[in-house]
């Protein structure tokens, strides 16, 4: 499969930050202990930093707003987006750094401060969004539990894009709580101004409160702006799919050998929407997001490519 340029404009927004990886740890140390492990990466991290990252290498215009802290580490943010960066605000704190510890079943754990990410708000994003460009285009809207600041200001965000004709593609990401009672009264609120959903399984069961992906998926789908899409991401099992018109579909993953899984969600968001903006039907967008999220979880360091993964 190889990458379309799309006819749409592609735009993220939300939490970009240092991400230090380490592992594979087992078991998890005692404490007091010192233990050594055979990978290592500092890379640029957060959900909307990993999405431009695959646009980027893919060779995909888009635009990235975000904000970073007044350190060290926030002029090494900017620096690995180049241009693209020139508006972010530079918060005064420190950059939101998260240490991810990778395990050998696949799972992660991560420790992340509190930084930058919280300052993030409307106010300074609306100087860096400009609504001629992105007119009709799809804007991926993630981090939602991350950026305190803009988070609050949702509506605002999402008025702004009616306005201009952008279409709105939520990914909210794990709240720090949990899934309480509040935090899906929220999240649902912001549905019906979302064009595209996209969660992982266990982010699609809690919010619809259901122990089926498929029917979550479908209540979750009834809720999004009208013609809506719903997206479970299923990890090594593939994802699936509703969209307002026929059944769900579900679409499978390759086997790969898997080197670290940081980021594959963000990943399959980029390959996802830049099948949605060239056009592609909703099967071969699903498709296109599995494939650019196996090749990228799959080589170190990471390749962002449609072909088959390694």
């Amino acid at each position: 499969m190889t990458a379309m340029r799309a006819s749409r404009p592609l735009a993220v927004v939300g939490n970009v930050n240092v991400d230090l990886i380490l592992g594979p740890c087992a078991p998890w140390p005692e404490p007091g202990t010192e233990v050594m492990v055979e990978h290592d990466d500092l890379r640029v991290g957060g959900a909307a930093g990993n999405t431009a990252l695959a646009w980027a290498a893919l060779g995909q215009p888009h635009q990235i707003f975000a904000n970073v802290g007044r350190d060290a580490f926030g002029a090494w943010l900017k620096d690995g987006f180049g241009e693209r960066a020139n508006g972010w605000i530079t918060e005064d704190a420190s950059t939101t750094l998260s240490v991810g510890i990778t395990h050998p079943n696949g799972e992660r754990t991560f420790l992340t401060t509190t930084g930058h990410l919280p300052r993030l708000s409307w106010a300074s994003l609306e100087g860096m969004m400009d609504g001629e460009a992105l007119s009709g285009g799809l804007l991926l809207v993630c981090g939602s539990f991350l950026t305190n600041s803009l988070t609050g200001d949702y509506g605002k965000l999402f008025d702004w894009a009616d306005r201009h004709e952008v279409e709105i593609a939520l990914d909210t990401g794990w709240p720090l709580e949990g899934w309480t009672r509040e935090v899906r009264e929220m999240v649902r609120a912001w549905l019906p101004r979302c064009r595209y959903l996209l969660l992982n399984e266990v982010e699609t069961r809690s919010l619809a409160e259901t122990e089926n992906v498929g029917e979550g998926l479908d209540r979750l789908q009834t809720q999004l702006k009208l013609g809506g899409t719903a997206v479970a991401k299923l990890g090594a099992n593939g994802a699936m799919a509703k969209a307002a018109e026929g059944e769900p579909i579900r679409r499978p993953a390759p086997k790969v050998s898997v080197i670290d899984t940081i980021g594959a969600g963000d990943v399959f968001n980029a390959g996802f929407l830049l099948g949605i903006a060239t056009g592609q039907d909703l099967a071969r967008a699903v498709d296109g997001g599995i494939a650019l999220a196996s090749r990228a979880v799959s080589t170190a360091p990471r390749r962002y490519e449609f072909g088959e993964p390694q």
